[in-house]
């Protein structure tokens, strides 16, 4: 029973954070978006207390139902060991193995000190809710996006509005050849060995291990009713039970339950360890504690890096061509600025850094197509905005709702649309009034705070062309001008971010 109510519960938290990458229509995020928000490394660099102890006393009463419930990376595995064993036929593949402590603590000094020392575009590729977000984001949603397209067509065909169409485009080459690394990683070792990836390399499995060794509940073996058949070990996916020994080595058990429900003779069962201590459990706990005394300056070491890290935590072309009538449409680039453009919330660049795990839930929230993962070494896979496909509307606020670690703080709709991220800069060289000669306006007409104005081209002649004016003291850096300007393949006006965003 244990067992099938947490397969339930794991499809229902899989289900729902994976539609949270998948849904562009926001009614996914506006329902189910606190599902993000109470992962665990998300939580930490949040700094919200109220999720991180909860996840922290619910291990401690009942081990890592964290990673076999609400973790989208260890459901995954589960499903990916599930379907190995269907194609198989083996059903009791697994084995017994030693805790690889070394790789295992390692990995997770490295992870710290990366954090730390604000690295986070490196430590962040083996963090399992954003690495599985960027699987969902890179991979899953432009496949869900071409099937509401193909529904959108179908219906559009029945006279029915009840779908539309959603643009599907890659956004980072970075970014996808990286989910399909780790797609490939997580997939070749579930396939084979179960949970590897969470024992041996994913430093929250790691954290929840230490927590998870003094558990209240937790399933032990009776040495009385035992036949020593090694059913429990082979359907352990974790490797964590000796049957030999008879012992379970919880830190790395994920509570899956698999055992208790597959052990012919009934002899594990859940039991409270603070009451019930047989001569197997004592013998089982005992080697555990020798374990954590060993590891208990590493335990240390990581909540006071984990304590740290939450405070402190081209060229213009000559020859364009004016957008409409009959003129040759060419595509927009992207223009080379110098300082990238965060979303309204980020506050500083530095904040930002050192909060985002680029996760990508919000360039798959952004309904304006502005945010996409980085390129650059130093911020790889954080998002930042580009105003070739769309432009940041004042009154949107989608990704700082569904940021779920603060690096996009929460605001409200009056306060976008005074937030200064960035200022446009005119250039004179690309502006078609002044290379094809004709009459344009369309950066004021569309500016949503008045701060471009046109005026004569010539100051001594009222009659002559209008050209823009910007005053950067109100402009907000939205980027309707950029998007909205019909020079080709660079816009006349550019906008270029700001270390640090400001109220106007």
């Amino acid at each position: 029973m244990l067992r099938k109510i947490r397969v339930a519960a794991a499809i229902v938290a899989f289900s729902l954070v994976t539609l949270l990458f998948l849904d562009f229509t926001g009614t996914i995020q506006a329902w189910f978006g606190f599902m993000a928000k109470i992962q665990f490394l998300p939580a930490i660099l949040a700094m919200n207390v109220i999720v991180v102890l909860g996840l922290l006393l619910l291990t401690l009463l009942v081990g890592r139902v964290y990673c076999s419930v609400i973790c989208p990376m260890g459901v995954f595995q589960d499903i990916v060991s599930w379907i190995s064993a269907k194609r198989k036929g083996k059903k009791a593949r697994f084995g017994y193995s030693p805790e690889k402590k070394v790789l295992r603590y390692a990995v997770l000094a490295l992870f710290v000190v990366l954090m730390l020392v604000g690295l986070n575009e490196i430590a962040i590729l083996i963090a399992p809710y954003s690495a599985y977000g960027r699987i969902a984001n890179t991979l899953l949603a432009p496949i869900w996006a071409m099937g509401n397209n193909i529904l959108a067509s179908l219906a559009e065909r029945a006279d029915s509005y009840a779908f539309y169409t959603t643009d599907v485009w890659m956004k980072g080459l970075p970014t996808l050849i990286i989910a399909v690394v780790t797609l490939a990683v997580v997939s070749v070792l579930a396939w084979r060995n179960g949970r590897t990836w969470c024992n041996t390399i994913c430093p929250v499995g790691t954290i929840l291990g230490f927590a998870s060794r003094y558990a209240i509940f937790r399933p032990v073996i009776d040495t009385n009713k035992c036949k020593d058949c090694g059913l429990c070990a082979k359907k352990c996916k974790a490797a964590a039970i000796d049957f030999k020994n008879h012992s379970i080595d919880y830190s790395r058990c994920v509570d899956c339950f698999d055992c208790l429900e597959n052990c012919n003779s009934k002899a594990i069962d859940i039991k409270n360890r603070l009451k019930e201590k047989s001569t197997a459990s004592a013998s089982a706990e005992a080697q555990q504690n020798c374990q954590s005394q060993n590891v208990d300056a590493g335990r240390r070491g990581f909540l006071i890096g984990a304590g740290l890290l939450a405070a402190g935590v081209a060229k213009a072309q000559k020859d364009k061509k004016v957008d409409g009538g009959l003129a040759t449409i060419i595509d927009k680039k992207v223009p080379e600025r110098q300082t990238p453009i965060l979303p309204a919330g980020s506050w500083t660049a530095e904040h930002f850094a050192q909060h985002c795990t680029g996760c990508q839930l919000c360039v798959s929230a952004c309904p304006n197509g502005v945010l996409r993962p980085s390129s650059n070494l130093n911020t790889l896979m954080q998002p930042h905005m580009e105003y070739d496909r769309g432009y940041c509307r004042p009154e949107c606020t989608r990704c700082s709702e569904v940021c779920p670690t603060g690096a996009i703080k929460p605001i409200t709709k009056a306060e976008k649309s005074s937030i200064k991220i960035g200022t446009a800069v005119w250039h004179k060289q690309n502006c078609v009034v002044l290379t094809d000669g004709v009459e344009c306006g369309n950066c004021a007409r569309h500016c949503p705070n008045g701060a471009i104005v046109m005026v004569p081209s010539d100051p001594k002649n009222p009659e002559s062309h209008m050209i823009p004016t910007i005053n950067t003291e109100r402009c907000i850096g939205c980027g309707a001008c950029e998007n909205l300007c019909p020079s080709r393949p660079y816009s006349a006006i550019h906008v270029e971010g700001t270390e640090q965003q400001r109220e106007i």
